[in-house]
């Protein structure tokens, strides 16, 4: 006879894989703090956080199996981590990881899996569902202050950021695991049970997140986590600090150590090791397009060589090249507005970003005017780099990432200056004597074919081109074959038949279009976030989809007739 604690165990077993527990509440949207001008304590507790992390710039250290290691110990590096907008300010020495940090790491992943694949799902949405609670409550201003001063954020963006959508991943993927746990064969011949098991992946994940999104970065380590995998995690290194504040809320919530191990270093060394592991099982991955290929061909040649044990999953988001489409019948004021937000918030750093705007020869005029007026009142680069960050925590504008970034954007509009097909229409100057500012930058263009109308940026410049009124159509086949890229895009109009139009025509330029919205701001569980071509694998981030990702479905059947004779009816005369 069993023992009661080896059939403990076994049903611990069970519920890991196979749970129909419910969250604890119906799970909504995280509620965005305004940040208005009456929101005094909110302004008060954000500033007290922000100067906490002005006032001493932090060691981060590795985090292997719940250790931490910091760059003092032993021969290892470290990177500085600046304030973008200060970049005299150094927020944070992060250590480097070592190739024997990495193995370790690698190690840790693959002897906690055999405990947390076993943990019911009980036990690992509690994880989730705390450190969302922790993250919009008790560290709501930290978390906050992090992703500004470390990533250039005004105060809305870092709220929708680090604090909404990231809680918002959590609750929901909870929500998306039950329901896809719940999800079992329809049918069961008579004497037979049939059930599905949603294994984790066997072997462990490699995440590897980028710096404009906190939320991004919680949410490549936590699906696949979640569903009972463990993560080598190799952050961004111009979001480290804000990464490892999310890793200790995690642990604070429960997670177990080796779970999640934090390697921070050289995206090249750590890549080329995790790689090279015969147990690698996924890459879970948001970055640039031109990495996430080089990782894809470095992957499928280590299928080739019989390197790995499975066929390891790819689940990436990459660049985009972004469109808003105005037609004649569009309220043109709010495709206007819609446009320099989904412009320049957050300094066009972001994957969905608008970068192009196509515009019917009768109303450009109007709206170019309209948008250059409407930039006059954005602080700029002329603004000192205390004002549009840190001192001043009501700007709109803040600094690009880092310097490359900064230099590359220089680049740009100092080639848009010298090309007769280019002109600069508002903007163009950049400073990076305090911090690395670029001012809001609009561009037109006579070439419908340019460059700029086809190479991702990633930064606050736009460019626009005007079609004749009378070719919306043959404007929206140009519109499907400018660019590699299917991210996100919109149509803006008021006649529906152009709407449907629109629709029709650009079917696949883009994984998330909207109608009469700006082209960023995906909410998760609203609009579920991803797209295709060489935007990446289209897996749809904020929703159940990307979770079925992270799992390897084994079906077991149970027969409960025993045969009394191997002939089948059909076998007797």
């Amino acid at each position: 006879m069993l023992s009661r604690s080896v059939l403990f165990r076994q049903s611990r077993r069970c519920v890991s894989q196979l749970s129909h527990i419910k969250p604890p509440k119906e799970i909504t949207n995280e509620p965005v703090k305004s940040f208005d001008s009456t929101a005094t304590l909110d302004w008060d507790l954000l500033r007290a956080s922000v100067s906490k992390f002005n006032n001493a710039s932090l060691d981060v250290p590795l985090v292997i199996n719940g250790k931490r290691i910091f760059y003092n110990e032993g021969n290892r590096s470290f990177h500085q981590q600046v304030n973008p907008a200060k970049h005299s300010q150094v927020l944070a020495n992060v250590t480097q990881a070592s190739k024997e940090d990495v193995a370790a790491a690698i190690e840790a992943s693959k002897t906690a899996k055999a405990k947390w694949l076993k943990m019911p799902f009980y036990d690992r949405a509690a994880v989730f569902l705390k450190a969302a609670d922790l993250i919009s409550t008790k560290y709501r201003y930290d978390m906050l202050a992090a992703t500004m001063l470390g990533q250039g954020k005004n105060v809305f963006q870092a709220e929708i950021d680090c604090i909404t959508e990231l809680a918002d991943f959590f609750r929901f993927n909870v929500k998306y695991a039950a329901e896809l746990y719940a999800q079992q064969p329809c049918e069961s011949s008579p004497g037979v049970w049939n059930k599905a098991e949603y294994r984790p992946l066997e072997g462990f994940v490699y995440a590897v997140t980028p710096f404009n999104f906190t939320a991004i970065a919680g949410n490549l380590i936590g699906a696949p986590a979640l569903m009972g995998n463990t993560v080598v995690w190799k952050p961004s290194q111009a979001a480290s600090l804000s990464n490892y504040l999310l890793l200790t809320v995690l642990e604070e919530a429960g997670l177990p150590h080796g779970v999640v191990n934090f390697v921070p270093g050289n995206p090249v060394e750590v890549t080329s090791q995790v790689l090279a592991d015969k147990e690698f099982a996924a890459l879970h991955f948001t970055g640039s397009t031109a990495v996430f290929k080089q990782l894809y061909g470095q992957i499928q040649q280590g299928v080739v060589t019989d390197r790995y044990r499975d066929y390891p999953r790819i689940v990436g988001e990459t660049g985009g090249k972004n469109f808003h489409l105005i037609h004649p019948s569009a309220n043109l004021p709010h495709a206007v507005l819609s446009t320099l937000r989904g412009a320049f918030e957050f300094q066009g750093q972001k994957c969905s970003a608008t970068s192009r705007v196509y515009l019917p020869q009768s109303k450009s005029a109007e709206f170019l005017a309209d948008l250059v007026g409407s930039l006059r009142s954005v602080r700029t680069v002329n603004t000192s780099a205390s004002k549009i960050n840190g001192g001043d925590l009501h700007g709109f504008m803040g600094p690009v990432i880092h310097e490359q970034s900064f230099d590359k954007l220089a680049g740009v509009i100092d080639e848009a200056k010298n090309d007769p097909e280019l002109e600069i229409i508002a903007g163009g100057e950049y400073d990076k004597t305090n911090g690395f500012f670029i001012e809001p930058t609009v561009i037109k263009t006579t070439n419908p074919n340019h460059k700029f109308l086809s190479t991702e940026f990633f930064g606050p410049v736009l460019t626009v081109y005007e079609y004749p009124d009378a070719e919306f159509a043959q404007i929206c086949e140009i519109i499907d074959k400018t660019t590699a890229y299917g991210l996100t895009g919109s149509i803006f109009a008021r006649d529906r038949d152009v709407i449907n139009t629109a629709d029709e025509l650009l079917k696949y330029s883009a994984g998330n279009f909207y109608i009469n919205d700006k082209c960023t701001g995906a909410v998760v569980g609203q609009q579920w976030f991803g797209g295709a071509r060489m935007s990446g694998t289209d897996d749809k981030a904020g929703s159940g989809n990307i979770l079925s990702r992270f799992v390897s479905i084994r079906n077991v059947k149970e027969n409960f007739y025993e045969l009394t004779d191997f002939r089948y009816p059909s076998n007797y005369e």
